[in-house]
């Protein structure tokens, strides 16, 4: 049986008896998607480090009272984890931190003038996701970013999927006032 066909929700099981290797393979499995998640949410590649530590030491912590009986999906709920260790490290900030910018949008021509160019849009759709309420961005960085279905936002968020939806309505409309007369071609731009 390859790695690939091993589940998520076995690997846990795995290690709740102890098998670091599991432990090694969940790890790789999704160390990279939730560190630019966190650090997206964030802002600081440094805090979105520190929350995947700490969210990692959990799955180890916590593995051993995984129940497979709930049928709760491992995604949904590592998800759950990093986000509400995002918004402990929010609550902690201060207000005048400074925070770095967004990673680079993808784009097909690498053209100096492009990389600036994506670096601005970058920056400027950061700035607005800032300044939405906490659980509008988390939804649309969720829903946009991560590519998770509403569904399984509002499980991560604990909403109902109707209040998902709201934050994500509310969302997009703050952001399309926010980014004013450039948030056609930025929108366009990230998908």
């Amino acid at each position: 049986m390859g790695t690939d066909a091993i589940t998520d929700e076995d690997l846990m099981l795995r290690i709740g008896e102890g098998d670091q290797t599991a432990y090694g393979m969940l790890v790789d499995r999704h160390l990279s998607l939730n560190l630019g998640y966190a650090t997206k949410l964030l802002g600081n590649s440094a805090e979105g480090e520190e929350v995947m530590q700490e969210a990692f030491i959990r799955v180890w912590k916590h593995a051993a009272k995984w129940d497979p009986a709930r049928k709760t999906k491992f995604t949904t709920w590592f998800y759950r984890v990093v986000t509400n260790l995002c918004y402990d490290v929010c609550r902690k900030r201060k207000p005048q931190e400074n925070v770095e910018i967004l990673e680079n949008i993808p784009s097909s021509d690498t053209g100096a003038e492009n990389i600036i160019a994506v670096d601005q849009r970058s920056a400027q759709i950061k700035k607005a996701l800032e300044l939405l309420p906490q659980r509008q961005s988390t939804a649309i960085m969720l829903c946009y970013f991560q590519g998770l279905s509403n569904k399984e936002a509002a499980e991560v968020m604990e909403v109902s999927l109707n209040a998902l939806e709201s934050y994500l309505v509310r969302g997009r409309r703050k952001l399309a006032e926010i980014l004013g007369a450039e948030r056609d071609q930025l929108l366009k731009e990230i998908g």
